[in-house]
């Protein structure tokens, strides 16, 4: 057995938490140590690598306690999981994007998102890619919603292609609009968190704020507008062909996509993995991966998403 010794220079409580609260969640993590905190020390004993890692994650959260002012229990979590050499990002940064309905404040939360956000602001057309929960889809609306309140474009076009995730909506009830609206129900989720329903109405209406379905987008020019496409990974490669011609000179793209979770029927590839080969490396375009460092949903996603990758792993 060895020993370590490591002086905490912050404030006891920020770092161990209220009732050690903090502390209990990272011995979780070290479940073969056991630690000891007295005052501004910490005492861990047990195997030597064990040490090693303890050691170097109490380093971590004080370098971000130390720069943000701030050690979270989720920020915990993320610095413990965090792939190696990737930042962490706290969410007390003045990083707003969009003050939303009730006080909310819609930012950037993870690294791979804060990149998100500073593509955005370089390049007029970005990829993003990664799985469900890393906040792609809600990032990239909360940058439209922000360009139009700046006035930097004069609409918002949402669209999504009107693939069926293994259910039958063709036999809804109601006209066009109601049976499209299922599919696209996740930008409307969005948009509802960051702008008054009525004033949202208002806009829809108004077509300053238009959401369709990827066939519609079809023969128009798209100009002056913040343009997201979301699910690409459901858009045939002639499809994607179609909508990132589209591209109007005062337009700001945006496709989002999860190249593991294809709706298509099997004998129809998607256009996603083809378009990011042949868009990469043109200037003005840009590709920003996101992992499941960057889940922001319950911690079971995270924990969700490695098993399947695992068990996808192993079959192949």
């Amino acid at each position: 057995m060895a020993e370590r010794v490591i002086e905490i220079k912050a404030d006891p409580v920020e770092v161990y938490g209220v009732n050690d609260s903090k502390l209990d969640q990272i011995r979780k993590y070290f479940p073969k140590l056991k630690v000891i905190a007295r005052g501004h020390s910490i005492r861990a004993i047990g195997e030597e690598h064990e040490l090693r890692r303890f050691e170097k994650s109490i380093d971590e959260f004080l370098k971000h306690y130390s720069r943000y002012g701030t050690l979270t229990e989720t920020i915990i979590d993320r610095i413990i999981n965090k792939v190696p050499g990737q930042e962490v990002v706290s969410e007390e940064l003045n990083n707003v994007l969009v003050y939303g309905n009730s006080g909310l404040m819609v930012r950037a939360r993870t690294a791979n998102q804060v990149r998100m956000v500073e593509s955005c602001d370089k390049n007029d057309m970005v990829f993003a890619i990664g799985p469900a929960g890393t906040g792609k889809t809600y990032t990239a609306v909360a940058l439209a919603v922000r360009a139009l309140k700046n006035k930097e474009v004069k609409k918002i076009i949402l669209t999504r292609p009107a693939v069926e995730a293994g259910e039958n909506l063709g036999f809804l009830p109601g006209d066009l609009k109601d049976k499209l609206d299922p599919y696209l129900q996740p930008l409307y989720d969005a948009l509802y968190d960051m702008l008054p329903a009525e004033k949202l109405h208002q806009l829809i209406e108004s077509r300053v704020v238009e959401i369709a379905p990827l066939a519609f987008m079809r023969g128009r020019t798209l100009d002056s507008a913040f343009v997201i496409l979301d699910e690409a990974q459901n858009a045939t490669e002639a499809q994607l062909k179609m909508f990132l011609t589209r591209m109007g000179p005062s337009a700001k793209f945006v496709i989002t996509g999860d190249l593991t979770q294809i709706d298509l029927p099997r004998q129809q590839p998607s256009g996603l993995r083809p378009a990011l080969d042949k868009v990469n490396g043109i200037e003005g375009v840009d590709i920003i991966y996101l992992d499941t460092q960057d889940v922001i949903r319950h911690k079971l996603v995270k924990q969700i998403i490695e098993a399947y990758n695992q068990d996808k792993t192993h079959n192949e």
